[in-house]
């Protein structure tokens, strides 16, 4: 009879094998974007065994001339690589708590060959003072894995990644993806993801996410599929099944708030003169100095004051919708009528100049020149997966569908064998 151990190696080895088998149907240049092999590189491009090698942090008092020459640099060394330094890495910047490491020559004679500072968590700052002085940066060896990950949402996006063991970052990563189409004030307990992503690592130590492969978001029992491709000369992007790009024409909302303090509606009793009249917008209570962004590319057709709106911005984004934001404090710097803004391209800070009771945010919307409601109103689609990379697109669905399915299906099988076990 066969042990718990045997029959979940069995099962691991089949539903693996039918997955990537499955994935294979796929064309191989998409099956190759999605098989991530660790990337080995030089760290340094210093043969480590031919020198005695210490390591320290940088502490507090410690300067670049100070340090190196307690290491055992002299002064016209220093002086030297501090000018060399200038346009590759400014040494007054070296920050406390920063690991580094010395190279010092074999033998009676031993002196100093090479300053090692890690200027960040995937590069180094490499001081060479061995044959010559030189001053370059050198990228850490990199491992690359292909990484799972579930989370529910039970508090808050941020908080529940990090009670699953996953990096924080990856919060940040989805919700930039689903800038357009999720509503991250608006997430609910119940609400959960499943993703691949590519983990960057060095000498074993997370560093940073890579890329992000595949995202399931289920956002109020519906599942938004995001798809990371790239379509040729348009370059990489999120697309969901269809071959849509989630990248929309406007943005959810137009900055960072607390809360909506109030909504569209065409019967509103103002809060100061208590007379009942549309409000066609909606408003964001957010503090006073908070950026407000461009909702989507456009040109300023309007700045200045609007009366009852107090500081005003106006953009036209094309021939159908136009956007407003009232009650600012203060514009962007240099912004002005005529001038071309970006999608989430910063246009003035909240305020609540005018007719206002609180610091907020009067955001508002026309489609051909009829208010619309901005929480409801549908952003139109960005251009989708070109013809020509169709195809090829669909293969790479295929081979993240079924490889998620895969590890999926391994959790379950723990699952089951733990409650046998």
């Amino acid at each position: 009879m066969l042990k718990i151990s045997q029959m979940k190696t069995y099962l691991y080895v089949f539903i693996l094998a039918v997955g990537l088998g499955c994935a294979r149907t796929g064309n191989d240049e998409s099956l190759e974007s999605a098989e991530i092999e660790e990337v080995t590189q030089t760290e340094y491009g210093i043969p480590v065994g031919d020198y005695v090698v210490k390591s320290g942090e940088i502490e507090k008092g410690d300067f670049f001339g100070t340090l190196l020459l307690r290491l055992g640099a002299d002064n016209n060394q220093i002086q030297k690589l501090t000018d060399l330094g200038k346009d590759v890495f400014d040494v007054t910047k070296i920050k406390i708590g920063n690991s580094y490491e010395v190279f010092y020559t074999g033998g009676d004679s031993s002196r100093l060959a090479y300053f090692i500072y890690e200027r960040d968590r995937s590069s180094y700052v490499v001081f060479g003072l061995e044959d010559s002085l030189y001053v370059r940066i050198a990228e850490k060896e990199m491992g690359l894995e292909r990484k799972y990950a579930e989370v529910t949402v039970n508090t808050s996006l941020w908080n529940d990644v990090q009670a699953a063991g996953v990096s924080p970052v990856l919060a940040l990563e989805i919700a930039d993806i689903y800038a357009w189409t999720i509503d991250f004030f608006g997430l609910q307990k119940g609400d959960s993801f499943r993703v691949l992503y590519d983990e960057m690592s060095h000498k074993g130590e997370p560093v940073g996410i890579a890329n992000v492969a595949y995202v399931q978001f289920t956002h109020q029992s519906k599942m938004y599929e995001a798809y990371h491709f790239h379509d040729g000369d348009r370059g990489s992007h999120f697309w969901n099944e269809k071959g849509e790009s989630l990248k929309k024409a406007f943005l959810k909302a137009p900055l960072s708030f607390t809360r909506i303090s109030s909504k569209f509606t065409y019967a509103r009793k103002h809060p100061i003169t208590r007379v009942v009249r549309p409000h066609t917008g909606v408003d964001y209570a957010a503090p006073k100095g908070t950026p407000v962004w461009s909702i989507g590319d456009g040109v300023v057709i309007s700045k200045g004051w609007g009366g009852g709106g107090g500081n005003t911005v106006k953009i036209r984004h094309n021939s159908i919708y136009t956007t407003a934001y009232l009650h600012l404090s203060r514009y962007a710097k240099g912004l002005k009528v005529g001038q071309r803004v970006k999608q989430g391209e910063v246009i003035g800070y909240v305020g609540s100049t005018g007719m206002s009771t609180g610091p907020h945010l009067d955001f508002r919307v026309w489609k051909n020149g009829t208010p619309v409601n901005p929480l409801t109103m549908e952003s139109p689609a960005s251009e989708p997966v070109s013809k020509e990379n169709l195809a090829a697109f669909r293969d790479t669905m295929e081979v993240y569908k079924n490889y998620l399915d895969s590890l999926i299906s391994v959790k379950y099988v723990d699952r089951l064998l733990e409650n046998l076990m």
